[in-house]
């Protein structure tokens, strides 16, 4: 007795210990937040954000002044040649390159918004991977949903195989009958070890994204698995996309940049004079001090090529651009339309099927157990049942899945 008593102590505590390393189940804003915080990723690209605002300051740089230091007209081979340093000639002189046409400016001009574009193409990338995290997330509750399922539909079975037990006992069903029982329960073990298995499959995937080292069996998510029929028109969602997509506005962007480098490269054409001033002393002259410029000619060379280039690349961009807007509507249209069929499949199995299979099983169990049912229409029944749920637990993941698409294809999420 105390040693049964010791084995109960030692398995609660077992049980205790267990449960506190388990981590609570997180819902999708605590996912969101993790994968924000540790996804690499993402860090990657805020990197490249950091990167870009730094090559905006070397491209606002002034020209640095240049320093002239000369020593000239010694003389070591004179008939004086202990003073070498009689005719010395010494200068110093400064210069500086002046930029015209606004060239420092529009430099920055062209850096910040080149600064604008990896901004809007982070933003992208984390549009993409919430998809990529959703689609797991919401894979993670299906196969929740359907390993829920079949642990259900395994203990009803055994419910239900145990009643055709004693049955036999009492001669009320054939041996043969009673085993064509036993063997179908091969099939809800093989349902409830499949389901296992695409559980852990999923939540390794979300793992994966998370950056999460932490053991399968102590990760859990939650959240609701069901779908809302309400839902906003086409029109709705292509609008909110045009102000939303961050791929579009990275093209939007592209168009502008291309516009400022055009305007660079202009300038880059005109002439930058150097303005030069030295002093020096060169005997019998005490002292003197000199002004200068110097202005290059651009007579072969006035950026004629950057000038047609540029100019070309923003027909380029517009075209980017143009193509970029024809994607959003494709995306959103297609989107929709995979969202709106899925809901159209969704609504009579809610209303309908889902209790008319229940109402089947039930009604063929109980005339069943009273000899009024073949035993291979109760099978029948019971495997209708269970394909009628799975099948709508697929629908509502598809309807998910569906609904992250749209997010993905108007910009932000819109549909929770």
């Amino acid at each position: 007795m105390r040693r049964l008593i010791l084995q109960g102590v030692l398995l609660a505590s077992m049980a205790q210990w267990a449960a506190a390393q388990a981590q609570p189940a997180l819902d999708w804003p605590q996912v969101r937040a993790r994968f924000a915080a540790a996804n690499p990723d993402l860090r990657a690209g805020e990197i490249n954000i950091e990167e870009s605002k730094a090559a905006e300051i070397t491209a606002y740089l002034r020209p640095n002044p240049g320093l002239t230091v000369a020593l000239d007209q010694l003389a070591p081979f004179t008939l004086q040649p202990y003073r070498p340093l009689t005719y010395a000639f010494p200068l110093f002189g400064l210069s500086y390159l002046h930029e015209r046409e606004h060239k420092r400016e529009l430099r920055r001009e062209s850096a910040q918004e080149a600064t604008a574009i990896t901004v809007s193409q982070q933003l992208d990338l984390i549009r993409t991977l919430v998809y990529s995290l959703r689609n797991a997330f919401v894979q993670t509750l299906q196969a929740k949903a359907v390993l829920a399922l079949a642990k259900d539909d395994l203990d009803y079975y055994d419910k239900e195989l145990a009643i055709s037990r004693d049955r036999y006992k009492v001669g009320d069903i054939a041996q043969v009958d009673l085993n064509r029982l036993e063997l179908q329960r091969v099939q809800y073990e093989s349902d409830y070890q499949t389901a296992f298995v695409n559980l852990r499959t999923a939540k390794i995937q979300l793992l994966q994204l998370l950056n999460d080292r932490t053991l399968v069996d102590r990760f859990d998510v939650t959240g609701p698995f069901d779908f809302n029929e309400r839902m906003l028109s086409m029109e709705e969602f292509r609008a909110i996309a045009l102000d939303s997509r961050p791929d579009l506005k990275a093209a939007v962007q592209s168009v502008e940049k291309a516009r400022t480098d055009h305007q660079l490269a202009v300038a880059n054409g005109s002439a930058d004079p150097t303005f030069t001033f030295d002093a020096g002393h060169n005997p019998p002259i005490n002292g003197y001090i000199g002004f200068g410029v110097q202005i290059p000619l651009r007579v072969f060379d006035r950026n004629q090529g950057e000038k047609a280039r540029t100019e070309l690349d923003i027909g380029h961009a517009q075209k980017l651009k143009e193509s970029a807007e024809a994607q959003v509507y494709g995306d959103v249209d297609s989107a929709f339309v995979t969202l709106a069929s899925t809901v159209e499949l969704l609504k009579p199995y809610k209303a309908k099927y889902l209790q008319l299979a229940r109402d089947v099983r039930d009604t063929t169990e109980y005339s069943y157990q009273h000899g009024q049912a073949a035993l291979l229409d109760y099978l029948d029944s019971q495997r209708d049942y269970r394909a009628t749920y799975v099948a709508y637990l697929n629908l509502v993941g598809a309807y998910l899945s569906a609904a992250a698409q749209v997010n993905l294809a108007v910009g932000r999420e819109v549909i929770q």
